[in-house]
């Protein structure tokens, strides 16, 4: 890097020269970095049309199938006090049957009778054994 300039002592018309330097520089700097970009982003359009076998795993996930779809998780417990708050089992367990638990009761006491119906699942095989 060049000596360290005193600004105090130039004039008017040589600070104006050096603005004018800078701002040059910066441009140029700047549209070159910008078309670097663009040369980048258009590679990584490319290869997402065409998926590539990287094998850094991130070019990858960009050509991955979509997401298989689960069949729905019925409600295993459910909170007396407010019937609409349920909790299928799974995940983190739910702040008022934490502290339900915390104060002795069990966990089948939240439990929800199954329903009269037989589950999908269930009849889909059923009607798969009766062919």
């Amino acid at each position: 890097m060049t000596k360290k300039m005193n600004l105090d002592s130039m004039s008017v018309d040589e600070m104006w020269q050096l603005h004018e330097e800078i701002s040059r520089l910066l441009s140029v700097r700047l549209t070159s970095e910008k078309r670097e970009l663009e040369k980048r982003l258009e590679q990584l359009r490319r290869d997402k049309q065409v998926p590539a076998k990287h094998s850094n795993g991130h070019i990858e996930e960009l050509a991955r199938a979509p997401r298989r779809k689960y069949p729905r998780v019925y409600p295993k417990y459910q909170n007396p006090q407010v019937p609409s708050e349920t909790w299928t089992g799974r995940g983190k367990t739910p702040r008022w049957l934490v502290a339900a638990l915390k104060t002795g009761q069990k966990l089948e006491d939240f439990a929800i009778n199954a329903p009269t119906g037989t589950p999908l699942r269930k009849q889909k095989n059923n009607a798969h054994n009766a062919r």
